[in-house]
This record gives C-alpha cells, structure tokens and sequence, in this order.
C-alpha cells in the first residue's frame, strides 16, 4: 500500500521574501466599539464571568489551569464552556475565545 505525501511547491517570490499571505486569507476583526459589543454579549449571554473564563483560556493555559485560577472544577469549567460555545453558535472553546477576541470583549 503506498502513503501519500502532501508537498507544498513554494514560488520563486515566496523562496526570496518568505510566505506570503494573500487577501483571501485573511479575516478582518470586527468594526464595532467596544459598548456595542458588550451589548451584543449580553444579548448573546455572556457575563463577567464568562468573559473572564474565554480571557483565561486565551492566555494558552490548560483547563484544569484555569478552572484552579476561577475556583472551579475542571468539570464545571468544562460543562460552562460547552453552554458557552452552544450560545455562541461555534464547535470548540478556541473558537469561542477568537469570537470575543475579534469583537474586543477580552
């Protein structure tokens, strides 16, 4: 049975200046200020403390980190950010904090 490898071809421009990025890619933040979006996450849901949970897993820190930091059980933690992501509409808590991150709430 063979494997198959993926080989990315690189240009010539990419070899002399690096990788780079094209418009298509990228996704701009939000253009909201912040007052508005604090309104939006509360008519979504989110309180102080749930901001505070999305700011905390954004640091990069593990869930048991977090839920030690916000006096909570990994297991409470984890069933709040799963309430979280299901009001939100995304699959994952990284997606989550990428939603509040791109409208400025943490």
């Amino acid at each position: 049975m063979e494997q198959a490898t993926l080989v990315r071809q690189t240009t010539a421009k990419e070899e002399l200046n690096g990788p780079v990025l094209r418009d298509c890619c990228l996704v701009p933040a939000q253009g909201r200020e912040r007052d508005s979006n604090e309104e939006y996450a509360r008519a979504v849901g989110l309180n102080e403390d749930e901001l505070r949970m999305l700011a905390e897993i954004a640091t990069g820190v593990t869930t048991d980190v977090v839920a030690r930091r916000l006096d909570l059980s990994a297991r409470t933690l984890r069933r709040r950010l799963r309430s979280i992501c299901d009001r939100l509409g995304v699959n994952t808590p990284i997606e989550a904090v990428v939603w509040a991150a791109r409208r400025h709430l943490i």
